[in-house]
């Protein structure tokens, strides 16, 4: 870091107040030699100029929609573009609480939104008892494709497997427990997109498992990215088609695991979201 002005008594480190001696020229100056020239007041003038600048550019892209395009969200040295983040500037949804959201915009961001919704529902405790899991599939499933759904996982939530899990053969939650089945997306990326038809990954966190005393199956978390392949039907998006991948994953960190009443209070107190593009 630079000195200040080098005027005796004044100047200082940048304009901090903080007095100098000057020393002797030669090598008894401890700040390695000769004096430097006055630059405390053209260093402020920098560094104002630089602070607009930067709010100005923050301004900017803060005030930038969403990318519709299929174009890559990446920008100059593979970091992500603003319309990555942004918010599309536009109601995006309609949502009622405890319905899952519908009415989205027919373009890339609706996409993305819906995506990022029926992942949260597709992922939920409702998808463990065979009522509550088609009445998730009549709302996100494009119609010629939910028979076809239901049956095929009717075939894989079995009773059975509810039972590995912890949950009564039924789907439901045993007596003193807390059953926690939760999909939090994390970032959506169109890969193909057209004017009825557009494909979006959905970056997820998970959690799963039974809270309580004595479960054998305590809550865990998981990444994993959701593919949809979503078409403009009955004026919004529907599934046509849906796989699921693991991760990215991050490294796990120090964090130590809370007790089964925390896990069990948390997911009781802690609401989830609608998501929006």
């Amino acid at each position: 870091m630079s000195l200040g002005d080098g005027q005796e008594g004044s100047g200082g480190y940048g304009g901090t107040g903080q007095t100098r001696t000057r020393y002797p020229e030669g090598g008894s100056d401890v700040y390695g030699g000769a004096r430097r020239g006055g630059r405390s007041s053209s260093r402020s003038l920098v560094t104002v100029v630089g602070v607009i600048v930067l709010l100005i550019a923050a301004i900017a892209f803060a005030n930038r929609g969403g990318d519709d395009s299929s174009s890559s969200a990446q920008g100059a040295g593979g970091q992500p573009k603003a319309s990555s983040t942004a918010p599309s500037g536009t109601k995006p949804v309609r949502s009622t609480p405890g319905v899952i959201p519908t009415g989205y915009a027919h373009d890339a961001q609706g996409a993305q939104s819906a995506a990022a919704n029926y992942a949260v529902a597709l992922g939920s405790t409702d998808m463990f008892a065979k009522t509550t899991r088609d009445a998730v599939l009549q709302t996100v499933i494009t119609p010629s494709r939910v028979a076809g759904l239901e049956a095929a996982l009717d075939k894989a939530y079995t009773p059975e497997f509810n039972e590995t899990l912890g949950l009564n053969r039924d789907g439901s939650t045993p007596a003193g427990y807390t059953f926690v089945s939760r999909t939090s997306p994390i970032g959506t990326k169109v890969t193909q997109t057209s004017a009825d038809a557009t494909t979006v990954d959905v970056w997820c966190g998970g959690l799963l498992g039974l809270a309580g005393a004595n479960s054998t199956n305590p809550v865990t978390s998981s990444w994993f990215t959701i593919t949809m392949q979503l078409e403009w039907t009955s004026n919004t998006w529907k599934i046509v088609t849906h796989s699921q991948k693991e991760g990215p994953s991050p490294v796990p960190g120090d964090d130590k695991a809370s007790s089964a009443d925390e896990m069990a209070n948390a997911v009781q107190e802690f609401g989830g979201f609608t998501y929006a593009r």
